[in-house]
């Protein structure tokens, strides 16, 4: 009996060999078969390409700037990992003359409530043109101390590693302390920075010294020498 419930099941089991595509119609499509999305838009190289775009035309305008931010630290070899904006130092005195640069390269340019920062898009992105920073405006020293780097094939004067790491510890206070977007900046560019003159110059309030304290002992930069 079991032979023959057996033997019945095999004769309903359909063959597998042949299986094909059912002919109705349904899911079918016309033609041939659409093209696969586009991938993500490489933000990164939207970014430098900006940078690019928008230091040329300063350059030829005959503006002093000095490139800042995440960009900067690109151009002084840390990461090519860039998802935020492009930021330029000017001074402040410049700033009516670059606005109507960007103007008359028909770049909108926007007036935020913030009183120490122009804004502007290119290629999609955010460009911050800035003429203070960390409360404290952008010198003529400062663009003076600024090194001719390449950004991704233009060259353009960049913040020296030393103001730039300068203008980021000073940033840390009560209400903004995000020592973990600084502390690979600060990896990528030690041997660069003088790191006596950011000491002295933001070591004095609490934030920026804890994140020095911090750095010393992650052995990223030399305790500081006691002097005699």
């Amino acid at each position: 009996m079991t032979q023959d419930r057996e033997d019945a099941t095999r004769a309903r089991r359909p063959e597998t060999g042949g299986l094909h595509l059912a002919t109705d119609g349904v899911g079918q499509q016309d033609g041939p078969a659409p093209d696969p999305p586009d991938l993500p838009q490489d933000r990164s190289q939207a970014i430098l390409e900006a940078t690019k775009q928008i230091g040329a035309l300063l350059k030829r305008a005959g503006h002093p700037f000095a490139l800042a931010g995440s960009v900067a630290v690109y151009a002084h070899g840390g990461s090519r990992y860039l998802q935020h904006d492009a930021d330029f130092c000017i001074l402040q005195e410049d700033a009516e003359a670059v606005a109507g640069s960007l103007r008359e390269a028909g770049l909108a340019v926007r007036t935020p409530p913030e009183d120490w920062l122009l804004k502007t898009t290119c290629h999609g992105q955010n460009i911050d043109i800035i003429f203070a920073l960390a409360h404290q405006p952008v010198t003529q020293d400062m663009l003076d101390r600024a090194q001719f780097l390449p950004v991704d094939s233009v060259i353009m004067p960049v913040l020296s590693p030393t103001d730039l790491i300068r203008s980021l510890i000073s940033a840390f206070s009560e209400h903004y302390c995000d020592f973990g977007s600084v502390l690979p900046v600060a990896r990528a560019v030690r041997e660069k920075v003088d790191w006596d003159a950011v000491r002295a110059a933001c070591s004095d309030q609490p934030m920026p010294a804890a994140f020095l304290f911090l750095l010393e002992r992650l052995n990223v930069i030399d305790p500081r020498q006691e002097q005699p």
